[in-house]
C-alpha cells in the first residue's frame, strides 16, 4: 500500500535523524502486534463513526508509557490527519523497510513438527551460503504437510513437502495417457 509506506518512510527517517531508530521500530513491533491480536480495536480505528478526538484518547491510554514520546506524536498526527485506518499498514511497511536498511533477510520454515537445533542450523548454514545479511528465521509448524518442508525466502519458495509429492503424484497418475497401456 503506497500510502502506508510514505507515513512508514517519514517516521524512518525521522527515527535515524534523531537516533532513534531501534527503539521506534520496537513502538511499531509493539502496535503491530496489538493490531494484530485485536482485531476490535483495529475496526475502531476504521470506523468513521467514532470521532477522531475519542481514537485519539484511547490510542494515547492504551500506549501510554509503552511507546517513545516520537512514536505517540507521530501517530497521534496520523489519527488528526484521519488517517488512522492505515496504522496496522504503516507498522508492516515500517518494519519491511527496517529490515531492508538493516539487510535483514526474513526466512520462513514449515515444517509438519517442531525443527530440531540440528535441523535449524543446518538450514541457516544453507541459508547463508546463498544470501548476504543477518538471517531472521521464522518457523511454523502445519502437521498438514506430513513430512519435509517448505521454505520461503523473499519471494521464492522451495516446497519438500511430502504433501506436496503426494499431490504431484495424484495429479500424475489423474491423466490417463500417463498410465501404462494393460495390452
Amino acid at each position: 500500500m503506497i500510502v502506508a509506506s510514505r507515513y512508514a518512510k517519514s517516521l524512518i527517517d525521522l527515527a535515524i535523524e534523531s537516533k532513534q531508530l531501534e527503539e521506534v521500530r520496537n513502538d511499531m513491533l509493539l502496535v503491530n502486534s496489538v493490531c494484530s491480536q485485536n482485531h476490535d480495536f483495529v475496526k475502531l480505528l476504521e470506523s468513521p463513526v467514532v470521532k477522531t478526538d475519542k481514537k485519539l484518547l484511547i490510542f494515547r491510554e492504551l500506549f501510554k508509557g509503552k511507546i517513545s514520546k516520537l512514536t505517540i506524536s507521530f501517530l497521534d498526527l496520523i489519527i488528526t490527519k484521519r488517517r488512522e485506518n492505515y496504522i496496522y499498514a504503516i507498522t508492516k511497511a515500517f518494519d519491511e523497510q527496517y529490515k531492508t536498511i538493516k539487510n535483514i533477510i526474513t526466512v520462513k520454515v514449515e515444517s509438519a513438527v517442531a525443527l530440531d537445533a540440528a535441523s535449524k542450523k543446518e538450514i541457516l548454514g544453507l541459508i547463508k551460503k546463498t544470501v548476504s545479511g543477518e538471517i531472521e528465521l521464522i518457523e511454523k509448524t502445519d502437521p498438514s504437510l506430513i513430512g519435509g518442508f517448505v521454505l520461503t525466502i523473499n519471494d521464492s519458495q522451495v516446497d519438500q513437502s511430502v504433501k506436496r509429492k503426494l499431490n504431484d503424484l495424484r495429479k500424475t497418475f489423474s491423466t490417463t495417457e500417463n498410465l501404462p497401456s494393460l495390452n
